[in-house]
């Protein structure tokens, strides 16, 4: 069944650009191969120069009067365009939110999972929402529900920044932080532990370790050539029979 429309899921902007006889104005100002103003023409002179030229006539700003066309090889200007659209992405801010939920009674070791779950958020551009939700009478000492929060908020200070001071909005206490530069961030302490040393490394003994050392064992042979080991007749004497 064919769709009424196309699909926006993977649009870009080069494909809502007209080229050639998709353009719809009579007369168009048209931008030379090597970058110079050809004046105002109408599009069929246009087109017939593009011909010329081995290029094709790309409208590149539809909403001036009269559009402004240029001759350039629409698979070339297509490919600038992703570029432009690659590099723009890299100095976008972080726009994933991860959430970290707290509480006013939270153990210290859980609190510093948490810490360590943030971390890893902020190390990978992520931005962390602190969340710490107040449960009954709890809401009496709002007080301990803040230092939980600036505990957390202090740990953090060498990977985020909190946007703005923690806030009391309902039954609860949010913050919202955002990762620092890569430049002035610290390193994720828990990356040692994720590219470390393989199964296989060698085992380092200590010298001055005078704990006694394990005798090796002891191996008897049968007549028909079997071994044994740690066999417990092999201290006896056998004598043979009158």
């Amino acid at each position: 069944m064919s769709r009424p429309f196309p699909s926006q899921r993977n649009s870009s902007p080069a494909s809502f650009i007209r080229v050639n006889g998709k353009i719809r104005a009579r007369e168009v100002r048209v931008i030379g191969v090597d970058g110079a103003q050809l004046g105002v023409i109408t599009l069929t002179d246009a087109i017939n120069l593009a011909r010329q030229h081995n290029v094709d006539l790309v409208e590149i700003a539809a909403t001036a009067v009269p559009p402004v066309c240029r001759l350039v090889d629409f698979g070339k200007y297509r490919y600038e365009i992703a570029k432009k659209e690659k590099e723009s992405k890299k100095h976008q801010h972080a726009s994933t939110v991860k959430e970290v939920q707290l509480s006013p009674r939270i153990d210290p070791h859980d609190l510093g999972i948490k810490v360590a779950h943030a971390i890893d958020f902020l190390c990978e551009d992520m931005k962390v929402k602190v969340t710490l939700r107040f449960r009954g009478r709890e809401m009496a000492h709002k007080e301990f529900g803040f230092q939980q929060v600036a505990k957390l908020v202090k740990s953090l200070n060498s990977y985020g920044h909190p946007d703005a001071d923690p806030k009391l909005i309902g039954k609860g206490i949010n913050v919202m932080l955002s990762p620092l530069p890569r430049a002035k961030r610290g390193k994720n302490p828990r990356q040692p532990e994720q590219d470390g040393e393989p199964d296989n490394a060698p085992i380092i003994e200590d010298e001055h370790n005078d704990a006694p050392k394990a005798e090796p064992a002891v191996q008897s042979s049968t007549g028909n050539g079997k071994q044994f080991s740690n066999d417990a007749f092999a201290s006896l004497e056998l004598k043979p029979r009158n």
